[in-house]
């Protein structure tokens, strides 16, 4: 497990919210047991209390980097959960070419492999996914994307980016295997915008985006 310093965007004895690492997985799973946001952080509220525990409220892929909270009882997990819908999430993506629209919706059908690969199904067989675009800037070669999601589906912004022919860049799984330019996939949750459970308080919190997206278009 990395050693690396907890990027902590937000805590308070409710819940915390941490800057997400590009190529470290959320949660556990078959292959990786250790190796997770959810051990490093659970370690670090253990040092603080050994009785401390914390709750998975959301996920990011594993590629993806960005803003993601923990909840720090049960009780504060379901309610951000009831009112997940209520949550505004944005992403900055960097993508392959051109991207002709000024905004989108795309609204797809998508499904799941038995080896956890999602695709764009015919017709409206599967589940129904919503991804808002904004593009912020393009040049020869990348387009910037601002992007929200009205449904949080498996890798639902990586595949529906690759439905119409955008693919993110550094994205070997959807659609750009043979990029050398970057090591990690170019998306990055960089706002969140939510009700505190407790206090009531409309908690906003945006972070920088990672330095190489700039490297490749400044914006």
């Amino acid at each position: 497990m990395t050693k690396e310093k907890l990027q902590i965007v937000y805590e308070d004895k409710y819940l915390i919210v941490i800057n997400k690492k590009s190529g470290i997985l959320t949660i556990s799973n078959d292959k990786v047991k250790d190796a997770t946001l959810y051990r490093q952080v659970s370690l670090y509220v253990k040092k603080q209390n050994k009785n401390n525990k914390i709750f998975i409220v959301h996920r990011l892929d594993k590629d993806t980097s960005g803003l993601i909270i923990f909840a720090k009882n049960l009780e504060i997990k379901k309610a951000l959960q009831d009112e997940w819908a209520n949550v505004k999430r944005e992403y900055t993506a960097i993508v392959q070419g051109v991207v002709a629209k000024e905004k989108d919706t795309l609204k797809n059908y998508l499904k799941v492999t038995k080896t956890h690969y999602v695709y764009i199904a015919r017709g409206k067989d599967g589940v129904l996914a919503i991804t808002n675009y904004e593009k912020i800037k393009s040049n020869k070669l990348y387009s910037v994307l601002k992007i929200n999601i009205e449904t949080g589906k498996r890798n639902q912004i990586r595949v529906q980016l690759k439905g119409i022919n955008h693919p993110i860049v550094g994205d070997k799984i959807y659609g750009e295997k043979k990029n050398k330019t970057v090591k990690r996939l170019c998306l990055h949750a960089n706002y969140l915008e939510f009700k505190h459970p407790i206090t009531k308080e409309i908690i906003k919190l945006k972070i920088e985006d990672p330095r190489i997206f700039k490297k490749l278009i400044d914006y």
